[in-house]
């Protein structure tokens, strides 16, 4: 079938109808990063239909053109495989694109960044596609590139050697010299005492702490019931309370049982009646006499009761 010619104000409108907008993203894609992927979803949405073809270099190429990649050709077909924004993978697609490759596979635009990209002599291998019509940029991702990841390992590269033989690595896998080896073991265990002492200053920060919650509910459970002995003990025993009053209870009890019974305020009047006669006077009640006047008068009464005496008898 023939393969019309489109244009960008077209493919945005929907057209064709008939089949799907195909646009073709070339790259490396070393060590596959967000930074690509954001790129291929910019290519995926630039029209409401459309199909993204990713044609990968090989290594042959690369290495040629670009320099030593850290992935294999295969590794970088399968991760481009596996993102969700890609619908085929052309392996070993060429450095520069001819106009019968493009017609080959149908391709009605390239999507890439807009920076003229000078390779194989060219200033800008994209210029002619751009001439053509046939070119829709896309935007770079900043802070991320495969470049910026290469930076950063060759810049903390005694970090990621010392991690590697600690994971089981030898030294000639990661090329590193016999006194280099020696010397990251050596720091290894140096950071892995740190480690150690910085776990026991956490665990005894820790356990200082336990300790001091710990201490401070006691002292607060002790001064509740500090507070609490000392309320019952005032209850109990203070001024007004309860071991006072049964105490004065108690003490009026014993005082009303051991105290005699007390006697009638008043007598009743003795009632003398005229029937009766006064009781007589009693044979030893003497006669009331007057006080003598003189010694002898007393003598004379002394007398006068002794003879009395006598006639008794």
């Amino acid at each position: 079938a023939p393969h019309e010619k489109l244009t960008v104000e077209l493919a945005r409108l929907g057209m064709p109808v008939d089949r799907p907008v195909r646009i073709y993203a070339d790259g490396i894609f070393d060590l596959f990063h967000s930074g690509h992927a954001r790129a291929l979803m910019q290519a995926k949405n630039l029209f409401p239909n459309a199909y993204l073809i990713v044609g990968v270099c090989s290594d042959e190429l690369t290495h040629k053109y670009k320099g030593f990649t850290v992935m294999t050709e295969d590794e970088r077909y399968e991760a481009l495989r596996h993102c969700r924004y890609v619908d085929e993978v052309l392996r070993d697609a060429p450095w520069t694109l001819t106009q019968e490759f493009l017609e080959k596979h149908k391709i009605d635009f390239v999507a890439h960044d807009d920076i003229p990209y000078s390779s194989a002599g060219s200033e800008d291998v994209y210029k002619h596609i751009k001439e053509a019509g046939m070119f829709v940029p896309t935007k770079r991702t900043e802070g991320i590139s495969t470049s910026d990841l290469i930076t950063r390992i060759v810049r903390d590269y005694d970090v990621y050697a010392r991690r590697n033989l600690q994971r089981g690595y030898t030294a000639k896998e990661l090329n590193v010299s016999y006194i280099n080896e020696k010397k990251y073991r050596l720091q290894n265990q140096v950071d892995r005492m740190k480690e150690k002492v910085r776990t026991v200053e956490e665990k005894s920060k820790h356990f200082v702490y336990r300790v001091e919650e710990k201490s401070h509910d006691l002292i607060q459970k002790w001064e509740e019931k500090s507070r609490e002995f000392i309320g019952n003990f005032l209850e109990l025993f203070g001024p007004d309370g309860t071991w006072k009053q049964m105490f004065q209870e108690r003490s009026g009890r014993m005082i009303q049982a051991f105290s005699p019974h007390g006697s009638p305020s008043s007598s009743p009047p003795r009632d003398f009646s005229p029937s009766r006669s006064p009781s007589p006077p009693s044979r030893w009640a003497m006669p009331r006499t007057s006080p003598p006047s003189s010694p002898k008068g007393a003598s004379a009464s002394i007398s006068s009761m002794s003879e009395g005496d006598e006639d008794e008898k």
